[in-house]
């Protein structure tokens, strides 16, 4: 298929993370672009500044009429979140138009490019976004495709800087409903294999079973970068001229020397494949974040970036939006807010908050993300979550699920170990927070809609400052 024989570009779900920065890319290319989503959000409002013609009822009628009368010069590019029952979707299904799925485009889009890929249940967001960073700090012309908002880049896409004939790009690559199997990447990261997304794959072997697939796809001589805690099955599914480089903190090929917390800053030296790096300094906390950046450098180490400006570009990364990010310090208090939402997740966060803010008094409010999620790992939320002192646990967000009978916060509230907990309405949280500020370290946690608290928290926190002190 070749894009450019498409004037109009629909998007069904135009404000996910991984659909916006496509739709962008169409948006920077001229390609008229249009779009439904359920809801309005800060990015949907930026797509419309930047052009976009976005409406937020199932409606046919609000679809453009220059879309719906011109089928053959129309892409409709779809998210799996959008249900079968969808109005739209079912008319631009009836009448024959050209329908993709998101991460088709995406195939489409890098299938020329010399590309790094970066998959794993969690971690590929950060990584990617450093890969992109490292190579936007040291000057290499390069396009990114993002899973979250890159604070040093400002957006979810980075546009080249000159147009080449192959150039260089840098995608997360995601292994919901299998979509990293239509790239190709000459560089793979995978940052970890845990099980995740058991309402598509079922089982953990199956869930390794698309890692599988997903690195066997790497082109000749390419690379994998796989991360210590990954499944190493894995690395027997490359072709056999693709190089296997591992990594962790320690003992692999790619590691750390002894990592150390300065100043709120992760300080640490590397030794990978045919590149060391000096002592450097990287501000975003975690040690699990440590483990990003090593994939990061050497990922751009393969494509010829020189130490020094890996070494610059790693200190002056300042991480994505939700992801360990610093709302607010008050006094001897901190506010962060994070994306975390399963299980590793927030025990590596939890454990990098504990070794940041030693002593200090923890309380998170977690809301819980997917039904089957839920119950799928109950018994690890309960024990990553009691890694705090004190747990307020909101409502399961649904997402693209229906309820599941019996499947509750309660049922995760049970599980809780902590003497102090509580379950409370998203709705609650503000005025409770205003009653009850005994803490130094506040963290909001989750990937629903807790993020669209964190400015009504803040605002609260700047107002109760001095009963804070």
């Amino acid at each position: 298929m070749n894009l450019h024989q498409f004037k109009h570009i629909y998007f069904l779900g135009i404000g996910g993370i991984g659909m916006s920065a496509i739709a962008r890319w169409f948006l920077a290319k001229g390609f008229a672009v249009a779009g439904y989503d359920k809801t309005p959000t800060p990015l949907t409002q930026k797509l419309t500044e930047e052009g976009a013609h976005i409406h937020y009822e199932d409606d046919v009628n609000l679809i453009p009429a220059s879309f719906r009368e011109n089928r053959s010069e129309t892409l409709v590019v779809l998210t799996p979140a959008v249900p079968v029952t969808h109005q739209e979707r079912q008319y631009l299904e009836r009448e024959g138009f050209t329908i993709q799925k998101r991460s088709q485009v995406l195939g489409l889009l890098t299938a020329d490019q010399y590309l790094i890929a970066v998959a794993g249940t969690h971690g590929k967001t950060t990584t990617s976004s450093m890969v992109a960073h490292l190579l936007h700090h040291a000057g290499v012309s390069t396009s990114a495709f993002l899973g979250g908002i890159s604070t040093d880049l400002g957006s979810n896409l980075l546009l080249p800087q000159a147009e080449e004939e192959r150039a260089l790009c840098v995608v997360e690559a995601d292994e919901y409903d299998r979509s990293f199997l239509t790239l190709h990447p000459d560089i793979a990261v995978v940052t970890s294999t845990d099980p995740d997304h058991l309402d598509i794959y079922g089982e953990k072997e199956a869930l390794v079973e698309s890692f599988r697939q997903f690195v066997s796809q790497i082109k000749p001589n390419g690379f994998l970068i796989l991360n210590h805690t990954a499944d190493q099955s894995i690395a027997e599914a490359v072709p056999s001229s693709v190089t296997v480089i591992r990594y962790g903190l320690e003992k692999e090929e790619l590691r750390a020397g002894e990592v150390q917390l300065a100043e709120g800053a992760m300080k640490f030296s590397a030794e990978g494949r045919n590149f060391q790096l000096p002592e450097t300094a990287l501000q975003v906390p975690g040690f699990h974040n440590v483990e990003n950046a090593l994939a990061a450098a050497q990922a751009v180490s393969l494509v010829g970036v020189p130490e020094q400006k890996i070494q610059s570009g790693v200190a002056a990364y300042t991480g994505v939006k939700r992801r360990f990010e610093k709302v607010i310090s008050i006094g001897k208090s901190v506010y962060l807010d994070d994306y975390a939402h399963h299980p590793r997740e927030i025990e590596a966060f939890l454990r990098s908050v504990r070794a940041l803010y030693p002593g200090q008094k923890l309380r998170v409010i977690f809301q819980p993300h997917l039904f089957t999620r839920t119950r799928d790992f109950l018994e690890g939320f309960a024990r990553s979550l009691e890694l705090a002192d004190e747990v307020w646990l909101l409502d399961i967000y649904p997402a693209r699920e229906l309820p599941l009978p019996g499947v509750t916060s309660e049922l995760l509230f049970d599980q809780l170990n902590l003497e102090k907990k509580r379950l409370l309405k998203k709705e609650a949280v503000l005025a409770e927070l205003a009653k009850d500020l005994d803490f130094n370290v506040l963290a909001t946690v989750g990937a629903g809609d807790i993020d669209t608290l964190v400015p009504d928290i803040k605002r609260l926190l700047e107002e109760k400052a001095h009963v804070m002190e």
